[in-house]
């Protein structure tokens, strides 16, 4: 099972506490992550504040833009990848620019880029971006999705779409990677649908283990419709990370983290569907052995990648500390 870390390019204000993730944070996070083996570190994508955050923070967070972010700290890395997790389609309306940026990234990076798309947790920070659009945002990246992936692919390409439309676009070069592997994002149904389609990985967030083998099964059957092998997808959802002497301790601890109110605010857009579980029992949050047993019940469920893991912390101290206690004594005993 692969493992990876999340990188906090967005996340002051959301899961972390303001002040928390100053560019030389980020790029320490990155380091760290490479030094202890995480296959890849994956940040998000946000333009505006959320509401709620502006409500509890008198100094608005330091949202970076992700593929600037990636350049920078793939000049301070050699092995490690990174990946989108996830690039908003309906806030980036000029898809030729963002297949530019993503090959460029993709060449001086040395081939480390891995991307992933999605609707976006916020309808609010769309809205605000899009003032008075009705528009669906399932719809844009339905178009948005193979818009992209033929600039990335064809030698040239055109699209004539309801939002996204181009005309013999020659985009060169190419990424170095043959192939850039591919994530969509998100819990709902339909993007099962999607990855079945465009994917080559599914990348939801904080899912229950039951839900994780019904998507899973759903899945499969899904692509094989398609005419795909499913041995080739990734079934690479996101998870908290906190772990404690004991599972109460860890409980406790977790509570009081920022990361504990973000998930809460969740509960009313991507996250609906866990009713009135606890984080604890989605989450990979507990002693070293509890999250080992539910690391492991995932991967028995299908699951191929721990996918930008993020390490719920109240400074960077703490967060670097629960990224090496998971590498040194969670990660050799995944099956």
């Amino acid at each position: 099972m692969r493992v990876s870390a999340g990188l906090p390019t967005g996340m002051e204000g959301l899961t972390y506490p303001i002040p928390f993730s100053d560019p030389e944070a980020v790029i320490r996070i990155a380091q760290h992550a490479e030094k202890l083996g995480y296959h890849s570190v994956w940040g998000n994508d946000h333009m505006t504040t959320q509401n709620y955050v502006r409500a509890e923070f008198e100094t608005p967070p330091r949202f970076w833009e992700p593929l600037v972010t990636y350049a920078f700290v793939a000049a301070e890395t050699t092995t490690l990848r990174f990946g989108t997790g996830i690039l908003v389609l309906p806030m980036r309306h000029d898809i030729v620019v963002t297949a530019k940026q993503l090959c460029t990234l993709d060449h001086f990076s040395g081939g480390r880029l891995e991307i992933g798309v999605g609707i976006g947790a916020y309808r609010e920070e769309f809205l605000a971006l899009q003032p008075g659009t009705k528009t669906p945002r399932g719809k844009i990246v339905d178009e948005g999705i193979p818009a992209l992936q033929a600039l990335l692919t064809d030698r040239v390409a055109s699209f004539e779409g309801e939002y996204y439309a181009y005309n013999d676009v020659e985009l060169y070069p190419k990424p170095k990677q043959d192939h850039v592997p591919f994530y969509i994002g998100g819990n709902n149904a339909n993007n099962l649908n999607r990855v079945a389609k465009w994917g080559d990985g599914w990348l939801p967030a904080a899912i229950h283990l039951d839900q994780v083998r019904d998507s899973v099964s759903a899945l499969k059957d899904l692509t094989e419709a398609e005419g795909r092998n499913f041995d080739d997808i990734e079934v690479a959802p996101q998870y908290i990370v906190h772990i404690g002497k004991t599972r109460e301790a860890a409980i406790e601890s977790f509570s009081k983290t920022q990361m504990c109110a973000h998930l809460t605010s969740l509960r009313q857009s991507t996250l609906k569907g866990q009713g009135t579980l606890g984080h604890e029992d989605i989450n990979l949050i507990g002693t070293v052995d509890d999250v080992v047993e539910r690391a492991n019940q995932l991967g028995e469920a299908g699951v191929t990648h721990l996918l930008g893991l993020y390490f719920a912390a109240n400074d960077i101290t703490e967060l670097l500390d629960q990224m090496q206690i998971f590498a040194e004594e969670v990660v050799p005993r995944l099956d």
